[in-house]
């Protein structure tokens, strides 16, 4: 059941199968109020959300006493600095509705109340709500489908996960036939921030993927989302149902916004300092402090791979191989089990090292032979020999390869080195 009063100014939409339409006064605002009880039916609550009051026919007036609707100062931007500061407003929890326009005026006599004959449908009546006062508002994401990625933490989690599935759709990414923009809302810690971003979702059409803990949150999302026919996935779910499933224990429902400071964290700290302090062959004498040590010719990563893999909370070392500049003797007395060798093809390394002189301010006149393919292909020559002379360096080659691939080859090949499995993994004890 729906009424709407223009006197209460109110109007409720119970989803609850066992529970009848109720009127509410607003007294803050003039418009009206769409409430419907969130998650749990045994102990329903109410969220109350600004909507715009049923249509009433309106006599106009003559065209001589027409009034210029007013215009606000706010209105005259950049549409794009109007769509951004929608977006942060959204973002933030705050009201992105703006004064409505006198043609949408609730001009009807106040005493009479307003019974609607033909009661709408809720997802009819929740329609009005996606009813915007601008018609860009209907356009903010253009050049591409939007994917809203909602978390009560920092958002990493759905942020991985939407980019690793995207990688699935390169094929038409790339070409731009199924571009795609993706727009990440973090901290959203009640649920007046999660349907105001739901409601632009609605009015964008976008996807909502949601990582949310709180089995309240996740439930009052997905209503929201079927009351105004948004696409929504909850991405913990599954993971989480089947980790409580085999534990026997129910999760916490708590978020993980904020890294606690755990000796984990120190120990990733840890680990960063060391790796920045030995990067590119610095102080070999602490090389064996080092869980890995990254060994290659100049420009085969190995800085952002060691810094990559220092986030993780491992220590790294890297040494520079250089034609005619021998060793540090300190690589060869260290555990030769967590060395890797890293290489790369000749062709690649060349068009690399002649975008680097070339941010550097190197003239690329033959002044200098880093980028000559003759120099690069004794130099990778030079180094394909020593790593033949230590078998035990597992070499890795990089030529196309993201950090990331990288990084877990090094690391499984570590662990598994580390601790004799049969079948290669990488193991952590919580």
């Amino acid at each position: 059941m729906i009424v709407v009063s223009p006197r209460r100014s109110s109007v409720v939409v119970d989803l609850s199968p066992r529970s009848a339409a109720t009127t509410f006064p607003s007294p803050r605002s003039p418009r009206s109020q769409l409430l419907f009880p969130l998650a749990d039916p045994q102990n329903p609550r109410f969220l109350s959300l600004p909507c715009v009051p049923a249509q009433q026919d309106v006599t106009n007036p003559p065209d001589g006493e027409m009034e210029e609707p007013r215009r606000d100062w706010k209105s005259k931007g950049s549409p794009k600095l109007s769509k951004w500061s929608r977006a942060r407003s959204i973002r933030y929890g705050r009201r992105t509705h703006r004064p409505s326009s006198p043609e949408r005026a609730d001009s009807s006599d106040p005493e009479t109340p307003v019974a609607v004959a033909d009661r709408p449908s809720p997802a009819a009546f929740a329609s009005l709500l996606l009813q915007s006062d601008d018609e860009e508002e209907a356009d903010v994401v253009s050049g591409g489908k939007a994917i809203y990625m909602v978390s009560d933490g920092t958002g990493w989690t759905a942020e991985y996960t939407v980019n690793t599935a995207l990688g699935q759709f390169d094929h038409c990414l790339g070409n731009r036939t199924c571009a795609v923009q993706t727009h990440i809302f973090s901290g959203i810690e009640d649920e007046g921030q999660l349907l105001e971003v739901i409601k632009q979702a609605a009015r964008v059409g976008a996807l909502v993927l949601y990582t949310l803990a709180d089995p309240n949150m996740a439930e009052s999302a997905n209503h929201a989302c079927q009351l105004w026919g948004v696409q929504c996935a909850n991405i913990l779910a599954p993971t989480t149902a089947a980790i409580a499933a085999h534990l026997g224990v129910n999760p916490s429902g708590i978020p993980r916004g904020k890294a606690p400071l755990t000796k984990e964290y120190f120990r990733r700290i840890d680990a960063i300092e060391f790796t920045i302090k030995q990067d590119d062959g610095a102080l070999p004498e602490n090389l064996h402090r080092a869980d890995i040590v990254l060994v290659g010719v100049s420009r085969t990563g190995k800085t952002p791979l060691s810094i990559y893999l220092a986030q993780k909370g491992y220590k790294v070392a890297n040494v520079p191989v250089v034609m005619g500049v021998p060793l540090p003797q300190h690589l060869f007395e260290v555990d030769q089990d967590k060395i890797f060798g890293l290489t790369i093809k000749s062709s690649v390394l060349q068009s690399i090292r002649k975008a680097r002189e070339k941010t550097l301010g190197f003239e690329s006149d033959g002044s200098t032979n880093y980028s000559r393919m003759i120099h690069v292909r004794e130099e990778l020559d030079y180094c394909g020999r020593i790593f033949a002379q230590n078998p035990r360096w597992p070499v890795i080659e990089v030529t196309g390869k993201a950090i990331e691939e990288t990084a877990a080859v090094v690391v499984r090949t570590y662990h598994d080195r580390k601790q004799k499995h049969s079948i290669p993994r990488i193991s952590r004890r919580y």
